[in-house]
């Protein structure tokens, strides 16, 4: 069944509840003690890298596209404390967020997590804390599957190591080699349609609570019956379980080892290659900036009604062009000044020259291109520009998004356009012409590193065809004297 959407009236008019309309719900089970990882508190507090595991566990669950109940189940003396944290991540949805109180063993948090899960919710997740680094295409695989089947869900993953069957007693006696093609290590999320799972849990109530009457009236001690998981416990009230596909970065944290390689793995995704030495993710935010370098670009040309408009890739039919060697793409070239002064590569006049006549009405995406290529040469690959056009015409705002992605198909990296005047101020105010200013981040890339591949001839077959000379034939930036800027 697909998903609802949220109720489109205003969160807190009157009588309309912010989950109206949720039909999912993940319940994060963050009640257990800890004892193992050994770091003084409960697991989910523990930070890796200056957060809370909770946090990092919560981050995965709002980044999904559909609206869900997150349901935290916290030990009873630390509410207030997961209160606050779980709000802080939340944010604006905090008001899609509970946080109970678990119980005694890991099954009786869990229906303590259902107990309070939105009446409306009909796919329920229950996901342990331990694993803050699973990804929300995890979370989204296994709601769809229960959404599509009607099944309990579990992700997981090959069973890659030899698994031997050894003696019982203790003894370690090897009795024989498991088959592992018929063995997955299952991860969470765990999912299942959520009346069935209500059911199962409520008849492992009953049962359980039957067991212990009986116990009593021998005077004996009732044997507890606790599931591994909750695809266990779905299975054994007779439901259906599938498998759909884990990832290795779903891993639970359970000893200091395990927080080790957390905090590892939280510095390189910040940009470091390790925490090693005792540094820290800071560190690793610092290599990351440090391999951050910016460019601006500025390039102004004036108005000439014997020519064609071209700006920012586009045609513009019916208004005066722009004078100059080549198209007048003023926002194009200011973008090629940008992309080659983050990059330390000169500008567009000393790189390609203003009176070469290969260049004579050449596309600004000619420019862009054999840009780009000097950059990806160079060891750098681009990671946003930004460009504003000042002067009174021709309007961009009716035209900014198809500018936008025009602009992001050559430079493969997502790039802003904006738009002002000068309030009748100077030659743009007078209509004289057009100034087009950008900014560029690029990033140093290790040749092994590299996302992007090389531009050009890619690209450049693309669009606006008029006049692109042969890129193999285009001069060294030694072979150009003139550094005019009206290319």
């Amino acid at each position: 069944m697909p998903p609802s959407t949220t109720d489109d009236r205003a969160v807190g008019a009157p009588g309309v509840s912010p989950l109206g309309g949720t039909v999912r719900a993940v319940v994060v089970v963050a009640a257990g003690s800890g004892t193992r990882l050994a770091q003084g508190r409960p697991k989910a507090f523990v930070e890796v890298a200056g957060r809370s595991i909770l946090e990092r566990s919560l981050e995965a669950v709002f980044a999904s596209s559909v609206p869900t109940h997150v349901v935290v189940v916290v030990p009873a003396a630390l509410v207030d404390e997961a209160t606050v944290l779980v709000r802080g991540v939340a944010g604006v949805a905090a008001d899609h967020v509970s946080v109970v109180v678990g119980g005694d063993s890991r099954q009786t948090s869990v229906a303590a997590g259902l107990a309070a899960v939105a009446t409306g919710v009909r796919t329920v997740l229950v996901h342990d804390c331990a694993r803050p680094f699973t990804p929300t295409s995890q979370f989204d695989l296994v709601a769809e599957t229960v959404e599509a089947t009607g099944h309990g869900v579990v992700p997981g993953l090959p069973v890659t190591d030899t698994i031997k069957k050894v003696s019982a007693g203790g003894a370690g006696r090897v009795v024989g080699t498991v088959d592992r093609s018929e063995l997955v290590a299952v991860q969470t999320p765990q999912g299942f349609p959520r009346a069935e799972l209500d059911a199962a849990y409520a008849s492992a109530a009953v049962v359980g609570a039957a067991t212990a009457l009986e116990a009593e009236a021998a005077d004996d001690v009732a044997p507890v019956v606790e599931f591994t998981d909750d695809a266990a416990l779905f299975a054994a009230a007779g439901h259906e379980v599938v498998v759909v596909p884990g990832d290795p970065a779903a891993f639970k944290i359970t000893t200091s080892w395990d927080l080790r390689r957390a905090e590892t793995l939280v510095a390189e995704r910040a940009g470091g290659s390790s925490v090693a030495g005792g540094s820290s993710v800071a560190d690793g935010v610092r290599a990351a900036a440090d391999r951050l370098r910016t460019g601006l670009g500025v390039d102004v040309h004036a108005f000439d009604a014997d020519e064609p408009l071209h700006l920012g890739l586009l045609h513009f039919p019916g208004e005066a062009g722009l004078a100059g060697h080549s198209d007048g793409d003023a926002v194009a070239h200011a973008v090629v000044d940008a992309l080659l002064s983050a990059a330390g590569l000169g500008d567009i006049g000393s790189v390609f020259g203003t009176s070469d006549p290969r260049f004579a009405g050449a596309s600004g995406e000619v420019f862009l291109t054999a840009a780009l290529e000097r950059l990806t040469h160079a060891g750098f690959d681009v990671v946003n520009v930004a460009v504003q056009v000042i002067g009174n015409r021709p309007r961009i705002g009716a035209r900014r998004l198809e500018m936008e992605a025009r602009l992001i198909e050559v430079v493969g990296a997502p790039v802003s356009v904006s738009a002002t005047t000068t309030d009748g101020l100077g030659f743009t105010g007078r209509g004289e012409g057009v100034t087009a200013i950008a900014t560029a981040l690029v990033s140093v890339v290790e040749p092994r590193e590299r996302t992007a591949p090389p531009r050009g001839t890619s690209t450049a077959g693309t669009g606006d065809q008029r006049d692109q000379p042969d890129q193999s034939d285009q001069p060294d930036q030694t072979d150009t004297t003139e550094t005019d800027r009206s290319a």
